[in-house]
């Protein structure tokens, strides 16, 4: 198997078959499963642990409030002042959901999802719905438009600012889809071409591919410390940007 074939197994999604209801046509594919186990998790393994009373599961109850608490304290109520604490909710599941997914990759076996651009896009669609529907709860229909454009602008650069700005909305929630599809793809493609050294220095003789072997397997094992680095970064970072998208959209001075 070549390195493109070994990058393509284990980078892109793989459709085992297709589902058909009605009309419509979906596929049932490694990635799908990875969404679904993440959901079973979020709905079924985490509420089991919080309201357990068993002594072996309290060190898991205390690093998730741990977790959630630094999230409300650290990026929500800074990012949007005190009426943020309404949308814990949502940014609690999305750190979780985006760090579960991202630790799946990780799996013998498991794939990442979040290296999947329709993943990635499915998670930028609901942040940019919730920052628009916050700021719009926040300042009124009319409000939230007429403040895309700062105050004091002369009335001739309107027609073109106003534009920008609304483009600009879309821009928000396009980077929060590309920067998580490329951080975690980019990680899982570098590890693979380490691993595959080995096979093409091997082409050349037995001897040069054993004796690339330990420098490369030293490397993945590094890269694999990075990469669960990355997992809670990335799932991090998707919240803060959100937080911060949201929180300009509800106090835009």
């Amino acid at each position: 198997m070549g390195l493109k074939e070994i990058l393509e197994h284990h980078v892109l999604d793989h459709v085992w078959y297709w589902l058909t209801l009605g009309p419509l046509r979906l596929p049932v594919s490694k990635h799908l499963l990875m969404l679904g186990i993440a959901s079973f998790i979020l709905l079924v393994i985490f509420p089991f642990i919080i309201r357990s009373r068993s002594a072996v599961l309290a060190p898991f109850r205390a690093m998730i409030e741990m977790i959630v608490l630094f999230l409300r304290d650290e990026v929500v109520l800074p990012s949007m002042g005190s009426k943020g604490s309404a949308y814990m909710g949502y940014f609690a599941t999305l750190f979780f959901f985006v760090l579960i997914l991202n630790l799946l990759g990780l799996v013998p076996y498991g794939s990442t999802a979040t290296g999947n651009l329709a993943v990635t896009g499915g998670l930028a669609i609901t942040s940019f719905l919730l920052i628009n529907f916050a700021g719009i709860k926040e300042q009124g229909l009319i409000g939230y438009f007429s403040h895309l454009v700062p105050k004091g602008v002369p009335v001739l650069l309107y027609p073109i600012l106003f534009p920008i700005e609304v483009l600009g909305l879309f821009t928000k929630a396009f980077a929060l889809c590309v920067r998580l599809f490329a951080n975690m793809i980019a990680g899982h493609m570098v590890i693979l071409s380490f691993v595959s050294f080995i096979f093409i220095f091997g082409s050349f003789g037995l001897g040069l591919g054993l004796g690339v072997a330990p420098v490369s397997v030293g490397l993945v094992l590094f890269m694999l410390l990075l990469e669960l680095f990355t997992a809670f970064l990335q799932a991090y970072i998707f919240v803060f940007l959100t937080a911060i998208f949201t929180g300009m959209a509800m106090h835009p001075h």
